[in-house]
Order: structure tokens, then C-alpha cells, then sequence
């Protein structure tokens, strides 16, 4: 894989794409641009934009490592939805996209600079289980909690997570903690934003001591107005929310921009 030339290896990580082929695109050219290779994605590949399976295709053919987020997971597990929107999506989707998504996993780790990275879509409880930014002790150390959903793998310094829509950093306690933001419907800010990891890779069967791991948080623009037509177009079901969604970062069409 490609490496800036100082060696360091750079990461990628997407989450939240959220059906939005024109967001996703946008941010994957962006990341070639930057000659990264490694991409993680933190789930939620399905749900709110229109174009769920062409999404699942794209992440599929690029051989992406994907976590479950909750849209996929509920979306994937259900035939019938009570709301015309989530059953549109579902329908949308193929049964091999259906399948694809049930199979995804809980989690994903990797080590970059000797420190263990761990990913997931909302929390180490399940994800279902949305999680804000640690105010306290206690609610930053429960990111690195080691549950049945996340299984006994290496003890993490480091978490990545989507799921809120929000991007930040935390960091005390020996313990970093990130958020993506959406790549496909961002509720902090205009553009579709997403993180890049930069540290060392120990050799096959070697280990390294702690090192630095650089963060970066990136912001792309994208054809806002392309992707709303498209959902209009097709036809989905809460077209006009979405479109405020995109244009102005209001939740569901609230009135209230989310904060």
C-alpha cells in the first residue's frame, strides 16, 4: 500500500455514507487524491440517502473493511418496516445486499505506531447504543470497554465510531476517542467529512512500542444539489427531509439545526 514519504502508513475512515453515492464518491476521490489505499468503514452504508445497494457495490468492489451500523443491521433483519421510508430501503436493496449486511461485523482493530486501534458503528455495547462525547472519567474508559459484542481482542488506546453525525476528538485518560462525522449526511457542517490515521506498520510477526498516531479530520465538498434530484427522481420516500438534511444539517427536516 502506498505511504507518504516519510514511511508512515495513513488510514482512512469513512462511516455514516448513508445511501449517498454522490457524497461517497466525492470523499473516495479524495482519498485517492491523497494516494491513501487503506479505507475502514464505520457502517450505516444503507438508510436515509437513495442509492443503498449502488453504495454496498462501491464498498464491495473496493474491498473495503465494513462495521454493522444500525440502519444496516435492522434494515437487513426485517422483510416488513411499520414506515414507508426504511421499507423503500430495504427494497431498494438486493437479497445478496441483504445478506452482505447481516454478515458484517461488530468490529474492526488494527495497530498503527504500536497502538491498538479498535472501530465500531455507536459503542462497544451493540449498534444500537448512541453515545455522545466523554464529559466524565467513567463515560470516556467505557469506550474501551471489552464486551461481548466487541469480543477479547487487544485492549484498545484508541476507538473510532459514526453513528451521531458529528465528528470530534477526545482525548485523556491514556485514551483517544473519535468521531467520522457522516460522508453522506453530515449534521455538523456543510461537505462530507471524514478522518485519516497516520502511524507506523510494524512488520508481519514483529511488535512495536507505543507510538505517535496522527489525526486528521477532512471535509469535502460534494454536488448537494445532484444527490437531492437523484432522491427526488427515484422517488423515496422523504425526499424533501433529506433534502434539508443536505442543505442545511437539519435533522429529519426538524426546524432545529442539531447541534
Amino acid at each position: 500500500m502506498t505511504s507518504p514519504a516519510d514511511g508512515l502508513h495513513r488510514v482512512a475512515v469513512v462511516s455514516d455514507v448513508h445511501g449517498n453515492v454522490t457524497a461517497y464518491e466525492a470523499v473516495l476521490a479524495d482519498i485517492a487524491r491523497r494516494g491513501i489505499e487503506h479505507v475502514v468503514n464505520l457502517g450505516d452504508v444503507v438508510g436515509k440517502g437513495p442509492r443503498g445497494s449502488e453504495c454496498i457495490r462501491i464498498t464491495r468492489d473496493r474491498d473495503i473493511p465494513t462495521v454493522r451500523g444500525n440502519w444496516d443491521a435492522f434494515i437487513a433483519r426485517d422483510d416488513e418496516h411499520p414506515w414507508e421510508h426504511p421499507q423503500w430501503v430495504h427494497d431498494e436493496l438486493t437479497p445478496a445486499d441483504r445478506l452482505w449486511l447481516a454478515d458484517l461485523p461488530n468490529v474492526h482493530e488494527l495497530v498503527l505506531s504500536g497502538q491498538p486501534i479498535r472501530f465500531f458503528h455507536a459503542s462497544p455495547v451493540d449498534e444500537f447504543t448512541r453515545v455522545y462525547a466523554p464529559t466524565t472519567e467513567a463515560e470516556h474508559r467505557a469506550f474501551v470497554a471489552q464486551t461481548e459484542f466487541t469480543g477479547d481482542g487487544p485492549v484498545p488506546t484508541i476507538v473510532g465510531y459514526g453513528d451521531i453525525h458529528g465528528a470530534y476528538l477526545a482525548v485523556d485518560y491514556g485514551i483517544t476517542v473519535f468521531n467520522a462525522g457522516s460522508v453522506g449526511n453530515a449534521l455538523d457542517g456543510p461537505g462530507a467529512p471524514y478522518v485519516v490515521l497516520e502511524g507506523s506498520l510494524a512488520a508481519p510477526g514483529e511488535e512495536e512500542p507505543p507510538g505517535h498516531v496522527g489525526i486528521a479530520f477532512v471535509r469535502v465538498p460534494y454536488d448537494v444539489e445532484a444527490e437531492v434530484a437523484i432522491a427526488q427522481e427515484l422517488g423515496m420516500p422523504g425526499a424533501d427531509a433529506y433534502a434539508l438534511e443536505l442543505r442545511e444539517q437539519r435533522y429529519r427536516g426538524s426546524a432545529v439545526p442539531a447541534s
